[in-house]
Parts: structure tokens; C-alpha cells; sequence
């Protein structure tokens, strides 16, 4: 080996470690990673908003008055966004649940495909959502 390769400083690589919380705003997040998170966020809504729902469920299921009574709740605009988040987290969970299932039959675990099929959960999740949203306000 010649002097010049044995004496050629080596180049420092990049070491990955856990991230902090401040290092969070330097973190570049990918599609995939968003996405991924956002499964989390949109389960755990889903899942503490499940015993609200079956109680307005079960007391709107008592007698018509209170049927009407939660009728009526629901058709507060306010109410109807409430409803509106809790729809997008059901289509996202939905969607992104699919996705992980391709990925865990190793299907889609390539770059450019996992990418892409990040982007749709997002699309398809979002189209859903405003096309519910449409239905609730009396759109169509």
C-alpha cells in the first residue's frame, strides 16, 4: 500500500443516534415517518373518544326524545366538526392500517413505493373525509 492511501485521513461518518426533544425541529421527517404518526395519533383519538361515543350512543338509543334531544346536539356546527376530525381519524387509521399491512406482507417496503403509497393514504383519507363532510352539511 502506498504512503498516500496509509496516510489519507478517513472520513468521518455520520452517527445516528436516538434524537432528543430539541433536536426535533431539526429533524426532517419523511412522508412515510408523517404518515406513520399520524396512525398513532389518529388510533389513540379513536380509542379515547370510544366511550364518549357509546354513551351518547347508548342515551340517544333510550327513547325518541332522546333521540332527538342528540339529534339536535349533532346539528350544531360545532358538533359536526368534532364529528368531522373523528371521521378523518377513522378513513386515516383506515387507510394507513392497509398500508402497514402490505408492508408487513413485504410488499411496497421500497423506497419509491412506500413513498407513494404514503402519499395516498394521505389523498385517499383526506378525499374521504371532504366527501363525508359534504354529506354532513347537507351538501348532497
Amino acid at each position: 500500500m502506498s504512503e498516500a492511501v496509509r496516510e489519507a485521513p478517513k472520513k468521518q461518518r455520520p452517527q445516528f443516534r436516538n434524537i432528543h426533544v430539541t433536536d426535533l425541529g431539526n429533524y426532517r421527517m419523511t412522508l412515510a415517518s408523517t404518515v406513520s404518526i399520524l396512525h398513532r395519533i389518529s388510533g389513540f383519538i379513536m380509542f379515547a373518544a370510544l366511550p364518549v361515543i357509546l354513551y351518547m350512543l347508548q342515551q340517544s338509543l333510550l327513547s325518541e326524545d332522546s333521540f332527538k334531544y342528540f339529534a339536535g346536539i349533532m346539528s350544531h356546527p360545532l358538533a359536526k366538526l368534532v364529528t368531522i376530525g373523528l371521521l378523518w381519524g377513522y378513513f386515516h387509521h383506515f387507510c394507513a392500517g392497509v398500508r402497514h399491512l402490505f408492508m408487513d406482507l413485504h410488499m411496497g417496503i421500497e423506497k419509491d413505493s412506500a413513498r407513494q403509497s404514503a402519499a395516498s393514504v394521505l389523498v385517499i383519507s383526506l378525499l374521504l373525509t371532504f366527501v363525508t363532510a359534504l354529506k354532513l352539511f347537507g351538501v348532497f
